[in-house]
């Protein structure tokens, strides 16, 4: 019952806030509930450090299993590896960040910060789970939060892409489920321990596996199935986005990951050409669709398309090397996106406007924001220094690896499209941020030297942007640290791969 105390947290938080009668009370029982969810997850790193330690060399450890409905074998299974802790504390970052930067919300507040904090439940719930409807259960827990949220507190076509994110996110669980229910009723069971000991025959992998990788790859933007990204983006709240962006596109890749390729590695074998190709023309395409964005929050949705074709590449290339830099460009781009859209909320906030052509000169009256909105652009056309620059080029030296010349060439246009990125990145950063200053609907307050009254940012965005910025730079400048944490669970994944493929 240990690990389930990451899912009692928020939810005792989330029933707190329902009984809260002032706005003051909101604020602080979220802000200390997400600081207990971050503080939590520091401590089940230690703890799995500590038992890696003493030489428990377990896939999973901390498991804890309960029987949930016996006639149809589901079980309350859950357990973590390296692989899941890294993925429960960038939940964690990216939670405590979005409740700091949405402290000055007053329209609803309450509802607000309860969906909010109940987001968390379902991915914690998420890569904690062992069993695979249990698993699906928390996928859907977080996907009615988020209609809500885009509906309710959303800006410009709210309605319409809450809508149209809701509809595509619940087509991909229904492709999931089909496949899950394909695994389930060819082994008799949902555990994913129990599975990934048996032999499923090569018709059967390779009839579910379309089924639950196209599932989860529209969670994290798989091509053709992007579309819900960019308007979902556009038009949600900051700490929404935040989240979407952070940690929803993640379950996704986890998915992919855990289930689709690790219980179905025959499939992913077979599968592979074709995944890889997807990845590639969303690498390509998101970079230059970005390009041709001139709304902020539409530019950093654009880019997460490219940038999570890098999870889906390094998943598809199969080796050890680039599925490590799989794992760690999930974690990376949930930290950066999430500051990326909390820069860009700080903006808003005070402009009144995303649009780049309306912006210039903030750094003249906003030094911190602009500082933050360098880092994540910074960050996310791979500066050394930076996650992002661990992540991609983890990838590209593992996708190298493969020795066909029609997977180098994908390596070569995946790589290509860092240029790209940081032209858009550069020219977005140059327009807003540089230059002369161009505030739209600015009261002058100063005499030739126009000083606008704009308020750079406030105690609370300050400690949002530091957390993760303290994110990015501790695995841009020690990688090992993460590598180290993931390795065990990619060297069981590898393992399950190459011994299905050399009939081990």
């Amino acid at each position: 019952m240990f690990l389930s105390l990451l899912l009692i947290i928020p939810l005792l938080t989330a029933f707190a806030i329902l009984l809260c009668r002032g706005i003051n009370q909101v604020r602080n029982i979220a802000l200390t509930g997400s600081v207990a969810q971050l503080g939590f997850a520091v401590y089940l790193l230690a703890a799995y450090w500590k038992e890696k330690a003493a030489g428990d060399s377990s896939l999973m450890l901390f498991e804890y299993n309960y029987t949930w409905f016996r006639p149809l074998n589901i079980n309350y299974h859950i357990g973590v590896d390296g692989i899941s802790i890294a993925m429960i504390l960038l939940t964690a970052f990216v939670v405590l960040a979005g409740v700091l930067v949405s402290w000055t919300t007053d329209k609803l507040s309450k509802e607000f910060f309860f969906l909010l904090i109940f987001l968390s439940i379902g991915a914690y719930g998420f890569f904690l789970s062992l069993d695979l409807f249990t698993m699906f259960f928390f996928l859907e827990v977080a996907v009615i939060p988020k209609f809500l949220l885009i509906g309710i507190w959303g800006s410009g076509k709210k309605e319409y892409s809450a809508m149209k994110l809701a509809l595509m996110l619940m087509g991909g669980s229904a492709l999931v489920f089909v496949g899950l229910a394909g695994l389930y009723f060819n082994t008799g069971t949902f555990d994913i321990l129990q599975i990934a000991t048996l032999s499923i025959p090569l018709e059967v992998q390779q009839l579910f596996f379309p089924f639950a990788f196209i599932g989860f790859g529209i969670f994290t933007a798989l091509f053709p199935f992007h579309t819900w990204v960019p308007d979902g983006h556009s038009s949600a709240p900051t700490a929404a986005s935040m989240f979407l962006a952070g940690i929803s596109m993640k379950l996704g890749g986890y998915g992919c990951l855990r289930v689709a390729t690790f219980l179905m590695p025959d499939a992913a074998q077979s599968y592979s050409g074709i995944i890889i190709l997807l990845a590639t023309i969303a690498i390509i395409y998101g970079a230059f669709a970005t390009m041709m964005q001139k709304d902020l929050k539409y530019i950093n949705a654009y880019s997460s398309v490219s940038h999570c074709g890098f999870v889906l590449l390094g998943i598809g290339m199969l080796t050890k090397t680039a599925i490590n830099g799989a794992v760690i460009q999930m974690v990376s781009h949930g930290l950066m996106t999430a500051l990326f859209f909390a820069a860009i909320g700080m903006i808003y906030s005070r402009t009144h406007t995303r649009l780049v052509a309306q912006l210039g000169g903030l750094l003249k009256i906003t030094p911190f924001i602009s500082t933050v909105f360098v880092i994540a652009g910074l960050c996310s056309l791979g500066l050394p220094g930076f996650s992002g620059f661990v992540a991609e080029m983890t990838v590209f030296m593992g996708a190298w690896q493969q020795p066909d010349n029609m997977y180098r060439l994908a390596t070569i246009l995946a790589c290509a499209s860092i240029v790209v990125t940081a032209v858009y990145i550069l020219r977005a950063t140059g327009q807003v941020i540089m230059g002369p200053l161009k505030v739209p609907d600015s009261k002058p307050t100063g005499d030739a030297q126009v000083v606008v009254a704009i308020a750079d940012a406030r105690w609370n965005e300050r400690w949002a942007a530091g957390i993760l910025i303290a994110g990015i730079v501790l695995i841009g400048l020690a990688p090992f640290l993460i590598i180290k944490l993931i390795n065990p669970g990619t060297d069981h994944i590898m393992n399950r791969v190459l011994g299905f493929v050399t009939g081990q």
